[in-house]
């Protein structure tokens, strides 16, 4: 009798090979709706940030992509969009921008393409008095669109220190104060380094906000905001000066939210500008 034992060696899972595999994100859609916006969002990726003082920095990013579908097709291509970005793996830069828009605009057929990166941005600094080393870290993205033309924009989240000018007004002795959060962005025509538009919003705050301080940089930190108070519209409006006086920059939008010691909600004040 023939022995019906399995091989040891035959797998449990049967491949079935299939003549040809339909493509279903090419099928028609009769709707006749243009999707301006579809892909990948939140992907978890190494790049590399051009670093004013050590050439380069490696981070980790979030990263989203996405092309315009055409109304006459049914999806688009996901693993495209995984495959562009693998390909630029060690390249991941911000000098490839357009070249990767390009790619991803031939690769999906598409008549555009918008790339979103946010990364954390390490920076040392030395604390004002003591001169102790810490990393501070910034939030920053690139916002970059490519259709007929390119588009790049440059965000930086900057934490800063404001002190209240009316309480310090109303009260007999202190202020209150709180940590604030300053976003900037950005357009301009040459290469402009995120160290520097960091160091300019940080000024336009009652003082900067570093990672470690010692005693007598804690008294130089906070009698500096005493005496230098600043409403969010005060911060805007500094932001504003400075942004606008820089030939480099042809568009910006600067807000400050102040998350507020002594209320509930929090202040905020926006101002934009295009100077093209």
């Amino acid at each position: 009798m023939k022995d019906k034992k399995k091989d040891s060696n035959h797998s449990p899972f049967t491949i079935h090979h299939s003549p040809q595999l339909h493509d279903v994100q090419r099928r028609p859609d009769t709707r006749k709706i243009a999707i301006d916006k579809v892909g990948v969002k939140d992907i978890s990726y190494p790049i590399v940030v051009m670093d004013k003082h050590r050439k380069v920095q490696q981070t980790v990013a979030r990263i989203n992509m996405y092309v315009d579908l055409p109304h006459q097709f049914k999806g688009t291509h996901m693993s495209r969009f995984i495959e562009v970005l693998d390909a630029y793996r060690e390249k991941m830069a911000l000098d490839k921008m357009e070249t990767i828009l390009r790619q991803m605009k031939e690769k999906l057929g598409a008549s555009s393409a918008h790339l979103e990166i946010e990364f954390p941005y390490f920076i040392e600094k030395r604390a004002p008095v003591s001169g102790a080393k810490s990393l501070m870290e910034y939030t920053c993205s690139f916002s970059a669109s490519l259709a007929d033309t390119f588009d790049f924009v440059l965000e930086v989240k900057v934490p800063v220190t404001s002190l209240c000018p009316c309480s310090k007004e109303l009260s007999a002795y202190g202020a209150h104060n709180q940590r604030s959060i300053m976003t900037v962005r950005v357009r301009y025509i040459d290469f402009l380094w995120i160290e520097d538009l960091i160091e300019m919003v940080e000024s336009c705050g009652s003082s900067p906000v570093w990672s470690l301080l010692k005693r007598q940089d804690e008294k130089f930190v906070t009698e500096r905001a005493y005496e230098n108070p600043r409403f969010v519209e005060d911060m805007v409006r500094e932001a504003t000066l400075r942004l606008d006086s820089d030939p480099n920059i042809t568009w910006f939008a600067v807000e400050a939210e102040n998350f507020e010691s002594i209320h509930k909600h929090s202040a905020y004040a926006a101002i934009e500008r295009d100077k093209r």
